[in-house]
Formats: structure tokens, sequence, C-alpha cells
């Protein structure tokens, strides 16, 4: 035993290295000391280079694997639906790629690239699309070849596309049957309304009235290079990586038309508390918030510090241990205060708790909302928040795929190019006087919206050992509103 001992004291040292040999091994992990973080954020203009006809691309070289991948963010999104074709951008996404191209039917596509060991996706979300491919550098020629047949030629192959829309129609089915599916949908109605495109849901009737021609048509009017943005990283040589996208491009017309501006919500979220039954669940979902701000608030460092100690930093922040750790009301709690690239983001504290004790956790949740607002937080909660926030900040640039990534997504958005220069200096001069300051002003208790998804009857009943806590004492003499369940096919509530 001794002798094993021995042995394992040696390896550990011989693995510790320098730094065994350096310093003495202290006695408790906290008496470790490291050196500080000494670590420069690489730059976009470093990376970025113009491909001929105007397009930007990103090219970060790692050559540590054999492998590559080419992603392009597209200026397109499903808020360029057409009026009663609610969906179509969507099913542009998907079939982009699972619907063959003009030279390879869907199939031959299919084996083509399971035969090359590529793996090529593509999708268009809310504001953006996109496309990638991930390849073995030895079969990159072969990769691109598939990569922008996909992308200039696709051919929404009929029976696919039919495919497509019967799974969506059944997915359909099922839109009332996840909590968390209905809270996500409806605290959004209830902050951007009903009419801003991200409310506007698909229905039976728009899904099965998308054609072929409607994809073709949405298509030619979006996907050209005058609306790409490429983030390339891997095992390439810069100067071969733009020579093979300027030949794939190279015959491929740059439309002048611009794209429409992302439209801003018109609409004023209502304070109140709203709850949606779903009798056949024994736990609640909970979002307590209201708008927040857009992306270039000065204060938005400090929002950033405050919202981390309030309920963003898991198990550091208050919220997290009050309702998870202290009171054991839900296994995750927290909250978020996000900037908006188009128009306000959101603030949002949210959990789950079991009926009995949703009424509690929300107290809960909105006691630790008014302290933020009224009291400094402490020197220590300060410190540990923004040594947090610096230590990770590297992370953002951890990989060849996340320097490219990055830097094309803060040029399709418009991000300062300093932002990420000058990000660590401001978090370090964030002080507890400016965390009271911004909480005061943009934590608004007045303003907030308070969503509850569950069994209602449950909910309203509360706890028969905590009968001091009500989901009715928040509405304070007003009405709780209760919010029907739609019909999940035309997405019609009932009065």
């Amino acid at each position: 035993m001794r002798k094993q001992a021995t042995l394992i004291a040696a390896l550990l040292i011989v693995a510790a290295g320098p730094w065994a040999r350096s310093q003495s091994i202290p006695s408790h992990p906290r008496d470790i000391k490291f050196p500080k973080l000494d670590y420069t954020p690489p730059k976009a203009s470093t990376y970025r280079t113009v491909l001929q006809g105007g397009v930007p691309a990103y090219l970060v070289e790692d050559h540590e694997l054999p492998l590559i991948t080419v992603s392009v963010t597209i200026r397109t999104g499903s808020y360029l639906d057409p009026a009663g074709k609610t969906g179509l951008a969507s099913a542009v996404g998907s079939q982009l790629r699972a619907g063959g191209t003009a030279r390879w039917k869907a199939q031959d596509f299919d084996e083509e690239a399971e035969f090359l060991a590529v793996n090529v996706s593509s999708f268009v979300g809310s504001t953006s699309g996109g496309a990638t491919v991930n390849t073995l550098a030895r079969n990159l020629d072969e990769a691109l070849e598939l990569y922008f047949e996909m992308l200039a030629h696709p051919a929404f192959q009929q029976d696919r596309l039919d495919l497509y829309k019967s799974q969506v129609l059944q997915a359909m089915e099922r839109r009332n049957d996840s909590t968390e599916g209905i809270e996500g949908r409806e605290w959004n109605r209830l902050l951007r309304g009903e009419k801003h495109f991200t409310s506007v849901p698909t229905t039976r009737a728009s899904i099965q009235g998308l054609t072929r021609e409607d994809l073709v048509a949405f298509h030619k009017k979006y996907y050209h290079p005058g609306n790409f943005i490429f983030a390339v990283s891997g095992d390439f040589r810069t100067a071969d990586m733009k020579a093979k996208l300027e030949k794939a491009l190279a015959s491929w017309p740059r439309s002048s038309e611009s794209v429409a501006a992302v439209p801003k919500p018109d609409f004023t979220p209502v304070p109140g508390v709203y709850i949606v039954d779903k009798a056949d669940v024994n736990q609640g979902r909970v979002s307590i918030g209201h708008l927040g701000i857009r992306r270039g608030n000065p204060d938005e460092y400090a929002l950033e510090v405050m919202n981390e100690i309030l309920g963003g930093a898991d198990f550091s922040s208050r919220i997290t241990n009050r309702v998870r750790s202290d009171e054991g009301l839900a296994y995750s709690a927290g909250s978020s205060f996000t900037a908006g690239v188009y128009y306000e983001g959101t603030f949002r504290a949210s959990f789950q708790s079991k009926s009995s004790t949703v009424a509690q956790a929300a107290q809960i949740v909105l006691e630790e909302i008014d302290r933020m607002r009224k009291e400094k937080v402490t020197a220590d909660e300060l410190e540990t928040i923004k040594n947090n926030l610096i230590e990770v900040f590297p992370r953002y640039f951890g990989t060849a795929a996340a320097i490219a990534g990055t830097f094309a997504g803060d040029e399709y958005t418009g991000r300062d190019p300093k932002y990420w220069e000058t990000y660590r200096d401001r978090i370090r001069a964030v002080t507890a006087d400016d965390v009271l300051r911004v909480a005061q002003k943009y934590l608004q208790p007045d303003r907030l919206v308070i969503l509850v998804v569950g069994n209602a009857d449950e909910i309203l009943k509360g706890s028969a050992d905590r009968t001091e806590f009500s989901l009715r004492k928040l509405v304070k003499g007003g009405a709780i509103v209760r919010v029907p369940l739609p019909d999940p096919n035309t997405m019609i509530y009932p009065k």
C-alpha cells in the first residue's frame, strides 16, 4: 500500500510538471493561486476577406485536424413570409437540403453526401438563413460541388415537399401537448402582440397551400451572393479557399434588390397575471418579465452584470439560490435580460414548480426583483460575477469555427467592431452603484407580465400548508386573465 501511494504521488508530481516544482502544494484547493489570465481576442480584420462581387468571408485556418467547415449566413428569414404563406421560409430552409438539386435527385444527393462522409445542412430562422457543409479536407472539392449545387440550384422535389408538409401537419396536431411550447408561444404573444411576425403561426391552411413554385420564387429572390456572408474554418490555406469560393460564385448573378428591414412590434404589453389551463400536468411553468433594451444601449454591460447576479449565473444567482437551493421549489430557476438586435429584447425570469408551490416561487422571484432595485449588491457578488464574465470571455473564440462564426454573425447584424476589444474593460468598470442604478431604471415592477401554464385549479388552490402565498394576491386588485388554448390547426382562440 505504501509503495502504491509513493508511486501515485510521484506520478502526480511528474504530471504537474513545472507548476509543482515552482511552488509548494497548497493544503486546500481554495488556496491554489492561478496566474492572471492574459488573453488578447482576435480581430475580425485578421480573417476578413472580400470575394469577387463584394461577398464578405471570414477564413480561419486550423490545421490540427483534417476537417473543414464552410457556412454561409443568408439575409432572409421567416419575417419575409408573404401574407397567407406563413411557413414558406422554413419550408425553403428544409427543402433546400432535402429536396434534391437540378443535377442530383434527392436520393442521389443523399447517397453522394453519405459516400463522401460529408454533412450538408440548411435552415431558415426568423431573421436569417444558413447552410453548412462539414467535410474531410481531402474531399473538399467534391463537398463544395455538392454544397454550391444545393445553394444555387435546388429542385424542391415534389415528393419530398409533400413529405415535409405531411410531417409539419402531424406536428401541428401536438401544439398544445407541451407546456414548454405553450409557454413560449403565449409569452411571445403577450410581449409582441398577435400581429408581429414572431407571433403569426403556421396553420393547416397556410401549410397545405404551399407549392413548389412558392419555394422556387422565394429562393430566387433571396438566395444570391449579394445576401451571403461566409464563415470558413479548418485545414485549408486561405488563398486556396478564397479561390475556390470565388470560382463557385463566379457564374451566379448578384441581385441589387435590397431586403426589407426586420419589422418592429407595434404593441405595448399589458401588465397582469395570465394563466393557461393545462389540466393534465402536475407542474406549472412560469415566466415573469417585460420588454428590455436594444443592443448598443450604454447600460448593456451593467445590465448584464445585474442580471447575472439576479438570475443569470446559475448557482451563483439570487433567484436560483432562493427558489432552488433554499426553498427546494424548482430544479431550475433564473433570468435573462436580452438586448435585441432589431427591436427591444426582453427581461424574463422563469421557473417550473409543482402546482401547489407556483405562487410561492413566483412571490420569491418578485421579492428578488424588488430587492435588486432597493439594495446594493455585495462586493463578493459583484466581484464573483465580473470575474466569471471576464474569465469565460475567451470561449467566444475558443475554436476556429467559433472565431469565423462570431465575426460573420457580427457583420450580419451590424455589431460595433470594437465590442469585443472593449468588453472586458467595460465589465470591469461596472460598480455596485451602476448595478443599483440600472436595476431601478430597467426593472419595472409595474410593467411585469406574469404568465403561468399548468393545472389552473390546482395552481390557484395553492398549498394548504402555506396559505399566505396565493397567485390571486399577485394581481393586486385586478383579475387573473384566463388564456384559452387555440385550435392547433387553425390557431383560432375561443372567445
